[in-house]
């Protein structure tokens, strides 16, 4: 028996952080991620022992604080410019 429509459409990809919809090129943004101050606490005290993280370092961290990998490694990219800036500055 044919399929239903909506089972054989293909869901929208993700392609870092952006919701691709019906290959028209039209991007819809994921929400900005909201950390928890907890998140937040242990993210900042892992960036104060080192500012890069190994692959593995990556995937337990996210798996400790409840987040993709993604959010672990771009929060990761937004604190080193936003650091290297405040460097900058003195």
């Amino acid at each position: 028996a044919p399929l239903p429509p909506q089972e054989h459409e293909k869901p929208p990809t993700v392609a870092n952080g952006e919701l691709r919809l019906n290959g028209k090129g039209k991007k819809l943004r994921k929400p900005r991620t909201i950390y928890s101050s907890l998140q937040l606490q242990a993210l900042n005290q892992r960036f104060q022992q080192t500012q890069y993280l190994a692959l593995p370092e990556r995937a337990e961290l996210a798996a400790q604080l409840g987040l993709t990998q993604t959010q672990v490694k771009i929060w990761f990219q937004n604190k080193r410019s936003k650091y290297k800036k405040i460097m900058k500055q003195g």
